[in-house]
């Protein structure tokens, strides 16, 4: 018998379906009715092939961050730059872009304080080179965001409200300009139109002729 995949099964009897779906590492997660181990087994394997594709996928995008200093790099305006680290006696943390890298001084390694750090970067970055270039589209599109916000997320990278209050998740500045251009076109977008019909699409195409080409590209980015 095939090699079956790992995978962790949930049983909750409320549900009617099996459903099948990947957490942030790209584990395979089974919620399910209770149902037998030769179904599961079935499933598993009709599904093998799906799941080994959409397992890589996810655990190749960009941007992912690791816990091993010696094998990490920073994702910065969609560059990828190595992490160098420097212990020093100090017990302050420091993160610093230096151009070809950055730079990690620590007295003892920490990773999620590393990963604070590096949030904060991100954070600090998008206040500054964001808001500008909303302005600019909004300008050019004839849109007027009520304001605008900053936050981590892991599922969205924009979003408007029905006030037309835009938010920005702070990991994009992970991405590439024209993608983080994208972006700021679709969610001002949102202002005209509140949805992601014909209508919406046409107009994001109107500014950014161009713009499946940043879709497809915002697919290869991970937001955490």
């Amino acid at each position: 018998m095939p090699l079956l995949p790992s995978y962790t099964h949930i049983v909750n009897n409320r549900l009617k379906h099996t459903y099948l779906s990947f957490d942030d590492e790209g584990n395979l997660i089974i919620k399910s009715p209770k149902i037998s181990t030769a179904y599961l087994e079935k499933l598993l394997l009709k599904k093998a092939a799906w799941i080994s594709r959409s397992r890589e996928k996810i655990r190749s995008k960009k941007g992912k961050q690791t816990s091993e200093p010696e094998k990490a790099e920073i994702y910065f305006l969609g560059k990828a730059y190595p992490l160098h680290t420097e212990q020093h006696e100090k017990k302050r943390v420091s993160l610093r872009f230096e151009a070809s890298h950055f730079l990690l001084r620590y007295h003892h390694y920490d990773a999620t304080l590393t990963q604070k750090h590096i949030d904060s970067f991100y954070r600090d970055n998008a206040k500054a080179y964001i808001p500008s270039l909303v302005d600019l589209w909004a300008q050019r599109m004839e849109l007027s965001p009520n304001k605008i916000s900053f936050r981590k997320t892991k599922r969205q990278w924009g979003s408007c409200s029905g006030k037309n209050d835009l938010s920005f998740n702070t990991m994009m500045m992970k991405l590439p300009p024209d993608v983080i251009q994208y972006i700021i076109v679709h969610e001002l977008a949102h202002i005209r139109h509140k949805h992601h019909q014909k209508a919406f699409w046409a107009m994001v195409g109107k500014y950014l002729p161009d713009y499946k080409q940043q879709v497809q590209e915002l697919k290869t980015y991970t937001t955490y």
